[in-house]
């Protein structure tokens, strides 16, 4: 009977510690609010539940996140989200506490899988200039930060670069791989030299398409490309909207044996830098975080360490004649959380109790 007792204890050991081991030492738990200083200067601030105006950086580490990702346009016409502007969202997450993720778009505006335009000021660059432009744009937003006392944890070479950074030059579709590639290398280079101990993510969407990862991943190793970070966005919305995935089941679980597959293959951590869910169906969205939490956390073998959500502050308003204003895929109403951003805390708390 003792041994039998014995023999039981021992499996249930090593079933707690084979459970254990499928965790990720550390889920980093984010928010892109990159958007809150100019939301402000508009006049529009967060608030809690209780309709309490909280600063949006204390707003998101009040719901268990511990970073934050601030993304940098090159010459924004209106300022917001230039490197000055970033320093000012950097030093909010420092006093809090919370680690940062810098998102170099390369553009003076939005960069995305629709549209990766060049610079105004970089327009008429050859290959050489352009690499060596991006470079110095680099290393002197993240120099700005490093002067003022901020930490970098990672910094991500590129938004969404599906089909390359920079176009045309470094359009992959355009048969310019080779471009992009280099062009991706000088930033990691750039990156190393003013944070060596940061980490670079190469991020791109449709988180749940193992081909396009491995056609990006491959063509970026095969071109001596770096990377230390896969970054992903996942969007159960645009993934059914597009007539990728039938269901946001089937999305979440693709892109759960995408990173379980992207770890095996070639060895990096996995981050979700982007996801988003419908603000206006807040029941709905909680379940559907609450599956990728409990995804990430206990059936990829550890390999993702990290979920952001985009814009999470955002949402939408509905005028006199039922149009719609705003972002749908935030996590807030009438300018307060909803109970999407309590997957944050769920989660946060699921991983302090190990």
């Amino acid at each position: 009977m003792k041994k039998i007792g014995l023999s039981l204890l021992f499996l249930l050991l090593l079933n707690v510690l084979n459970i254990e081991a499928k965790r990720p030492s550390h889920l980093w738990l984010g928010g892109d609010i990159s958007g809150t200083t100019s939301d402000e200067a508009r006049g529009i601030f967060s608030a809690d539940t209780t309709g309490k105006v909280t600063e949006n950086t204390q707003l998101m580490k009040d719901y268990g996140m511990d970073a934050v990702r601030l993304r940098v346009w090159v010459n924004p016409k209106d300022g917001w989200s230039s490197k000055e502007d970033v320093l000012t969202m950097a030093r909010r997450a420092k006093d809090l506490g919370m680690e940062i993720m810098i998102d170099f778009h390369y553009s003076d505006w939005w960069a995305d899988p629709g549209k990766q335009n060049i610079p105004a000021a970089w327009a008429d660059y050859d290959l050489s200039k352009m690499k060596e432009a991006l470079a110095d744009h680099t290393k002197e937003t993240l120099q700005l930060l490093k002067d003022n006392g901020i930490n970098v944890k990672w910094v991500q070479v590129g938004n969404e670069t599906r089909d390359g950074m920079l176009w045309p030059m470094g359009q992959i579709s355009q048969g310019n791989f080779k471009n992009y590639a280099e062009l991706s290398q000088a930033g990691y280079d750039a990156v190393k030299e003013i944070y060596p101990d940061a980490k670079v993510i190469v991020h791109i969407d449709n988180g749940f398409d193992n081909e396009v990862y491995n056609y990006i991943f491959d063509g970026l190793k095969e071109n001596n490309s770096q990377w230390d970070i896969i970054g992903m966005s996942v969007y159960p919305y645009w993934a059914m909207d597009a007539g990728r995935e039938p269901d946001a089941d089937s999305t979440l679980r693709d892109a759960a044996e995408n990173i379980r597959r992207l770890k095996a293959k070639y060895g990096s951590e996995i981050m979700i830098t982007e996801v988003g869910v419908e603000s206006e169906k807040p029941e709905e969205g909680e379940a559907i975080l609450n599956q990728l939490f409990d995804l990430v956390i206990n059936d990829v073998d550890g390999a993702c360490t990290g979920v952001f959500y985009w814009a999470p502050e955002m949402f939408q308003t509905t005028d006199f004649y039922g149009n719609k204003h705003g972002y749908a895929l935030g996590a807030f109403q009438n300018a307060r959380p909803t109970r999407i951003m309590n997957t944050f805390k769920r989660a946060s708390e699921i991983m302090n109790s190990k």
